[in-house]
């Protein structure tokens, strides 16, 4: 079955070669993949419009990110933050509860597991965890004002479903890039 099958070792094999670059190399890379997240995810407000498509693309640098390297992945996670504050602040409050945390998550589930359920799991716990610290802690209408930010374990629930079918929707996005990217370096 699909959730069953595990990843192939090209996302090991990768992290094994990573690690075999300076220093230097692995930061700038880690600073190119944060450059790339904050334009995307600030898309919505330089392209009004069509920006709001866009911006959910700021996962992918932030995912390949920690699919090569955990420590990258977090480090590129950080950067992007610091470089929303200063560049877009509006953004500041979507990014790190939901598409950062969405690619920390998968890529560190990368790391550490081999099943497609597993990864597609904790992507979605990551991604359901940050959207409901929006919108029941800040009070912050991340899904509009049609929902409630009074808790309900309904919204509690279609929050999860949505985060388990866009987690599996990135972890097939982040595996297509990510021999994309092998196939065009090798």
């Amino acid at each position: 079955m699909y959730f069953f099958r595990s990843i192939s070792d090209d996302v090991r094999m990768a992290q094994f070669e990573f690690r075999k670059q300076t220093k230097a190399k692995r930061l700038v890379l880690g600073s190119f993949l944060s450059c790339m997240a904050v334009i995307l995810q600030g898309a919505g407000e330089l392209l009004p419009g069509i920006g709001y498509f866009v911006s959910p693309f700021a996962t992918l640098p932030i995912l390949i990110g920690a699919m090569l390297s955990f420590q990258m992945g977090v480090l590129s996670y950080v950067l992007t933050i610091l470089l929303l504050f200063i560049l877009f602040p509006s953004e500041l409050v979507i990014f790190p509860f939901t598409t950062g945390l969405l690619g920390i998550g998968i890529g560190a589930a990368f790391s550490f597991f081999k099943k497609r359920l597993t990864i597609i799991s904790i992507g979605a716990t990551c991604l359901t965890l940050g959207m409901m610290i929006l919108l029941y802690i800040f009070h912050f209408p991340v899904l509009g004002s049609a929902v409630s930010d009074s808790y309900s374990f309904h919204t509690a629930g279609s929050i999860f479903l949505f985060s388990f079918l866009y987690s599996l929707l990135w972890v097939e996005i982040g595996l297509f890039f990510f021999k994309r990217i092998k196939s065009s370096s090798s």
